[in-house]
């Protein structure tokens, strides 16, 4: 143990006041007592009480006596680190005479120190308090407590793991629900629910593995309805913190709004005026969370909807009468207020109410300054008049930290505005021109800016990001009022340096794509670039410059350059004001909600391309002209591989809108091209369009009953002809009877047969003059998708891309035309019951033409004649689960995949190797049945499932070998490679083959070369 000089002031004590000195060498005395000669010097450990009380009242006084200036010389700080170890090993001792005074003592120590001197110390101090959070003295506990939520708040990102690893081994949050649950029971003062909610809030905010089972107990949350009716602004901030760290889970979320009316409730209230800042703000923290989904959004509006958009622009307003006297706890609640009020990225009551509520006023308060002056005899002025005014008039009281909520906000309301609303009937006419000269002007402004990014960095790229993405939604706006009035103004006010811009940001885009050079700030620049560009094209003028540089070649090149390499970045990730720390940790969140994707560039490419298209005939240009590189085969290629890839829903909507100008309309899908093959085929066809040609269409009425419903015949009126299958088949799967329509004479053949592609494959190619005939048959049988398609109507924002899906052929309406019964090989299931027929043993009903169509061995074995081609039923050797999992991916192409989430890191081993079985016994099917995606689905979900638990392999491997899957099984031998020696000492190998042994045993030879050539 370190000691204080016998003579003179010590070198590394020079300044100090000698009460200081005095107090340092009383401590060191105290704490030599605790020393044993056989220790280490570094090492505190005394069993004596009174020696115990001693150290820390030395302790407690020298404490007093540090300050922030006297922390910053050696002699302190090297105290620090003995005080540490003593207090902790004193802690360790729990003796409960003075276990009070040492946890006060532990508070004041941890509170006094600043962060990076505490996070040396936190793996000595956090073992010994968590112990003590179960400690039957309250005031000990709750000094406990109040260091962890010290230590929690300080300790840096490196020591998470170690930490959590400490947390998970003393069972701490187990300790914390239980003294949540024991509040009421046990009458405790308010410091102690403050305190320990307040730590197992921290706790669940850092590690997301922790939530599963706080909000997965139901006693826990009930009494945690209760306390949150405990009078006082603390407990309602640890309360709000502590359901707020519970929602950043995706399934927590759903489970506090199964029941949320009285949640939300209390919620709203807290968002009040009435009630303290940090009550506030932890309110809106809390909304925020529960609607980090969009699910969770709508069940929030169906909830509260009209409560919540009141108490956000309540706030607002108060920030419109408060700005230059707001203080940073104020500012903090608007922030937070407006992170809420965007969610009118989606669609949904809220922004009806929005409207209602006067936003366009607020927003129009907040920005400009003096608005007064644009009184209503103003409406007479002109375009570039009240441009002139408004200009003058706007408001510098708005932080530039708050301008990019704004934008979004408003982008959200007029991306999601409807086409019919009647702004001008409701008064909101000119206070949406002045908002939109605003947008329109930071716009503008946000070009020059990226004029100079390449000098002076980003410095305001976050503005220039929000501000031209509000312009790009207002010019785009389904509310044909406001994308007139949006592109009217930006027609305007570009009129004095839009020429030389286009060439500008063309020249960005040659540039960046000329060098290859992307990555942060680059990506921000090249999307605010390119949204720029799409903003320009939807102005005639700048259009026909956009052109006339040569835009059109620079897009299709770096459309193609992006495909070829792929730069995926989110928004989020991109730009400072969607940056959160505290939802930054979320999990269990679904990850494909944002229209937009990771796909940015690609989509806005697309974007500018497609609306240059769109206009390009009227001004005599043709995209071959632009395709010098490329052949235009190529280009069609590659956009119908974005439709059928997982891409985002809007580069995916754009990619098929420019498809409309090559004559291809519609959505290209993998099933649609399977599906396709069997459109005129008599082969399992239950009906037959007879023309008045005296020509006959084959056609399927399960595929027409969930593609096109509106071309069937009503049942009851269409004559049946003689089948030419055998009256001796169950009702249940009978072989159906050909049913013949005949169409009426004003049915022009070809545009039928090209509905009907579009039915069975998802799209369809026609020409011009096909294109006029093919808009009524479409509007006739309520095709929407393909409407829109047909009239080259812009794609809305963040309308989901239709897709090609028969699943719907599974339930009542498709049992009716079933003519096959799949059943599987085992009978684990016990309580099932089927609605169409009597058959007793679980089976679902299918349909050979949509079973053949993806699978060459069963249309094989229906086409050979054979005795099972026959079959009523047919046993699939798979399990009850796989069988579902098979037909689903039949009938949509889409495989259900495990969720590596909290429930699946909370799941049984063996529960987890019976989800992972199913997806073995298919990959092992599909490889007999030649059916290749399918396999490769599978081959990836187990791959993806070893990833995220290693124990998996060893019960893969046997499985894997047992299906003969040599591949799989030596991705998990690779798997068990590392831990190899110790599987075999600890006999987890004696249950596999030799053979299998052997394979890892090689697989660990491997590895122990790489890693030899790679030291050498």
């Amino acid at each position: 143990m370190r000691s204080s000089a016998k003579h003179g002031v010590p070198e590394n004590a020079r300044g100090i006041t000698a009460h200081v000195l005095t107090l340092h060498q009383r401590l060191y005395h105290a704490l030599n007592l605790g020393c044993r000669s056989s220790e280490s010097r570094r090492k505190w450990q005394c069993s004596d009480i009174e020696i115990q009380r001693l150290v820390l009242r030395s302790v407690d006084a020298f404490l007093d006596c540090i300050s922030t200036e006297t922390l910053q010389y050696p002699l302190v700080k090297d105290s620090v680190v003995d005080m540490v170890r003593a207090l902790g090993s004193i802690l360790e001792f729990k003796s409960q005479s003075i276990l009070r005074l040492a946890s006060s003592v532990v508070a004041k120590l941890v509170n006094i120190l600043p962060s990076p001197m505490l996070q040396s110390h936190v793996l000595d101090l956090i073992c010994p308090l968590a112990d003590l959070l179960s400690s039957q003295q309250v005031p000990v506990a709750i000094s406990c407590a109040t260091s962890m939520n010290v230590i929690l708040t300080k300790i840096s990102s490196r020591q998470e793991r170690e930490v959590s690893q400490i947390l998970d081994e003393t069972k701490v949050v187990g300790y914390l629900v239980r003294n949540v649950k024991q509040f009421c029971v046990d009458d405790k003062p308010i410091e102690y629910i403050q305190e320990m909610a307040s730590v197992l809030s921290k706790i669940l905010w850092r590690w997301p593995s922790f939530r599963f089972c706080v909000w997965s107990d139901p006693k826990f949350l009930s009494i945690l309805d209760a306390i949150r009716l405990v009078p006082g602004n603390s407990v309602k901030v640890a309360v709000l913190q502590l359901y707020s760290s519970l929602a950043l889970c995706g399934y927590g979320a759903e489970k506090l709004l199964e029941n949320g009316e009285t949640l939300l409730q209390f919620m709203v209230g807290c968002m009040d005026s009435s009630n303290t800042n940090s009550v506030r703000m932890e309110a809106f923290k809390l909304a925020r969370c529960l609607m980090l989904s969009r699910r969770g959004c709508e069940k929030m509006m169906r909830i509260c909807c009209e409560p919540l958009v009141k108490a956000v622009m309540s706030t607002m307003n108060n920030w419109r009468s408060q700005s230059e006297k707001l203080d940073k706890s104020q500012m903090s609640v608007m922030e937070e207020a407006c992170r809420l009020a965007s969610i009118t990225r989606w669609a949904g009551d809220h922004h009806s109410y929005l409207w209602k509520s006067g936003v366009d006023r607020l927003f129009l308060d907040l920005l400009v300054a003096n608005h007064t002056k644009i009184q209503k005899p103003q409406r007479e002025l002109s375009v570039h008049d009240l441009i002139t005014v408004v200009q003058e008039s706007q408001s510098a009281n708005l932080p530039l930290s708050f301008r990019p909520y704004l934008w979004d906000i408003l982008g959200g309301l007029a991306a999601n505005c409807p086409e019919n609303i009647d702004l001008e009937r409701h008064g909101n006419d000119l206070r949406l021109s002045v908002l939109i000269i605003c947008a329109c002007s930071s716009f503008v402004n946000s070009v020059g800016a990226l004029c100079q990014v390449s000098r002076d960095g980003p410095t305001n790229m976050a503005e220039c990001e929000s501000a031209t993405r509000a312009v790009l939604m207002m010019v785009y706006s389904p509310c044909k009022y406001i994308s007139s009035l949006a592109r009217s103004i930006l027609c305007e006010i570009l009129k004095s340096n839009g020429r030389d811009y286009v060439e500008y940001l063309l020249k960005i885009l040659s540039r960046r794509l000329a060098g290859n050079k992307f990555g942060l700030p680059g990506n921000l620049e090249i999307v605010v670039t390119l949204m720029s560009l799409a903003c320009y094209s939807s102005v005639p003028k700048y259009r026909k410059l956009i052109i006339k540089f040569q835009g059109m070649k620079t897009l299709v090149a770096f459309i193609m350059w992006w495909l070829n390499n792929p730069v995926r970045t989110k928004r989020a990730s991109m730009v400072p004001h969607l940056r959160d720390s505290f939802t930054e940790r979320s999990c269990c969140v679904p990850c494909t909600e944002e229209w937009e994707g990771e796909d940015l560039l690609l989509l806005f490419g697309l974007w500018i391309l497609a609306e240059l298209l769109h206009h390009s005939a009227d001004m005599g240009v043709h995209l071959s002209d632009s395709l010098e590189d490329f052949s235009e085969a190529r280009l069609i290629q590659e956009l119908q591989e974005i439709c059928r890839n997982h891409n985002s829903h809007g580069s995916r909507w754009y990619a098929a809108y420019i498809l409309c100008y090559f004559g291809i309309f519609g959505f290209p899908s993998k099933l649609g091209k399977r599906i396709g093959k069997s459109l005129g085929e008599k082969e399992h066809s239950d009906l037959k369009l007879d023309l008045a040609n005296e020509e006959s269409v084959y056609v399927h009425e399960v595929i027409l009953t969930v593609r096109c419903p509106s071309l069937l015949p009503r049942r009851e009126s269409v004559p049946k002809e003689k089948s030419s299958i055998g009256s001796n088949i169950k009702p249940c799967t009978e072989r159906r009877s050909i049913k013949a329509v005949r169409l009426s004479a004003h049915v022009d053949q070809q545009s039928l047969l090209k509905l009907l592609e579009y039915v069975y494959l998802g799209y369809l190619q026609a020409s011009e003059d096909l294109v006029k005939k093919l808009k009524i048959f479409a509007r006739h049988c309520k095709l929407e998708s393909l409407m829109q398609m047909l009239c080259r109507r812009n794609p809305k924002w963040d309308v989901p891309v239709p897709t090609f899906d028969l699943s719907p052929a599974l339930g009542p309406a498709g049992e009716h035309f079933s003519n096959l019964l799949l059943e599987s090989s085992t009978t684990e299931v016990v309580h099932w019951k089927c609605n169409s027929c009597c058959n007793q043993v679980p089976h679902l009903h299918v349909h050979k033409i949509i079973l053949e169509s993806s699978c060459d061995y069963l249309r094989a074995l229906f086409q050979s004649g054979m005795q099972e081609s026959h079959m009523q039923t047919i046993k699939v050797p798979v399990s009850w689960e796989s069988l579902n999992k098979l037909v689903g991916w039949f009938y949509s192409e889409q495989l259900p995949e495990p969720t590596f989430d909290c429930i699946w890191d909370n799941m049984d081993p063996e529960e987890k190797f019976r989800e992972v079985q199913s997806y073995l016994e298919l990959c092992w099917l599909a490889e007999f049945w030649l059916i290749e995606d399918l396999h490769e689905e599978c081959y990836k979900v187990v791959i993806s499932c070893l990833d995220s638990s290693r124990y998996l392999s060893t019960k893969i491997i046997q499985i894997a070998a047992n299906f003969s899957l040599w591949k799989l099984a030596q991705v998990a031998a690779e798997y068990m490679a590392p831990s190899y020696h110790h599987l075999r000492y600890s006999g987890d190998l004696d249950a596999l083959d030799s053979n299998l042994v052997e394979m890892v045993r090689a697989a660990s030879v491997r590895l122990s070369q790489e890693g030899s050539h790679q030291f050498s």
